[in-house]
C-alpha cells in the first residue's frame, strides 16, 4: 500500500531533505487534499511541534476532519494523543516519547497509553539516523537500535513506522533488506518511510510486508497519485 504524506511546517505543506533542508513548499491544500482523497490512509505530521517549535494544530484538525489520517509530530501524552483521535485522526504516531536520553524504551508511557486509546490507535515511530534511533524531530539520537526498540513495543502499538532519515527526502531508493529484517521483528503493521521514489519499489516493499509512505516523489511528480 502506498500511503502518501503530508508534512506541515510554518503553516504550510512541505518537503524537507533528511528532515533539515527545504525542498519544497506548497500553499494549496485543497489541491493536495483532493489528490489524496482516494487513499484509504494518508500521514499527516506537524514538523513544528515534532521539533518543539510551535504546532499547526488548527491545519491538522482541518485536515482530519477530509482525509483518514494517522497524525504525528510532538505527541508525547496520553492528552495529546487524545486530541489528536478527538480532533478526527485514526491513529497517532508516537516516537520520542517512546524512548528516554538513557537509551531505553519508556515501555510504562507505552503501557499506559494503549490503555488509555488502546493498540489499534498507536503506531510507534522509529525513526534511524546511522542505525540509531533519532528523536526530537531527528534532532538527537539515542544509543539503541530498531531491532532492540520494536520487540519491547509490540504488546503496545497496533503499527509500525520505520523512517530510514538517512535517505529522506533524496529519491534515491529505500533499503530492500531493512524491511525485510524489520518484517521479522514484529507481527504487526509495518510502515516505512525515506528515499522511495518508484510504484516498483512500492511493490516491491509490499512484497516484503511493508506499507510505503512517499512524500518527495509524489510532490516532484516522478511517481504519479
Amino acid at each position: 500500500m502506498l500511503i502518501p504524506s503530508i508534512d506541515l511546517l510554518g503553516g504550510r505543506i512541505v518537503q524537507l531533505v533528511q528532515g533539515e533542508k527545504l525542498r519544497l513548499a506548497f500553499d494549496d491544500f485543497e489541491y493536495w487534499i483532493e489528490k489524496f482523497s482516494k487513499f484509504p490512509l494518508v500521514q499527516l505530521i506537524d514538523l513544528d511541534a515534532a521539533m518543539r517549535q510551535g504546532d499547526n494544530s488548527e491545519l491538522v484538525a482541518q485536515i482530519a476532519r477530509r482525509l483518514p489520517v494517522q497524525v504525528g509530530g510532538g505527541i508525547h501524552s496520553i492528552e495529546r494523543a487524545r486530541q489528536a483521535l478527538d480532533a478526527g485522526a485514526k491513529r497517532v504516531i508516537i516516537g520520542s516519547a517512546f524512548f528516554s536520553e538513557q537509551g531505553t524504551v519508556n515501555t510504562g508511557f507505552a503501557a499506559n497509553l494503549a490503555a488509555a486509546i488502546t493498540p489499534a490507535c498507536i503506531v510507534a515511530g522509529i525513526d534511524t539516523k546511522n542505525g540509531l534511533i533519532a528523536v526530537k524531530g531527528w534532532k538527537a539520537q539515542v544509543a539503541l537500535t530498531p531491532d532492540a526498540a520494536i520487540p519491547q513495543l509490540e504488546p503496545h502499538a497496533g503499527a509500525f513506522l520505520y523512517t530510514h532519515v538517512d535517505g529522506e527526502g533524496l529519491m534515491q531508493g529505500f533499503p530492500i533488506a531493512v524491511a525485510e529484517r524489520l518484517r521479522k521483528l514484529t507481527a504487526r503493521q509495518l510502515i516505512v518511510a525515506g528515499g522511495i521514489r518508484s510504484q516498483q519499489e512500492v511493490d516491491a516493499l509490499h512484497a516484503a510486508g511493508a506499507d510505503a509512505v512517499v512524500g518527495m516523489a509524489v510532490y516532484t511528480k516522478l511517481l504519479a497519485v
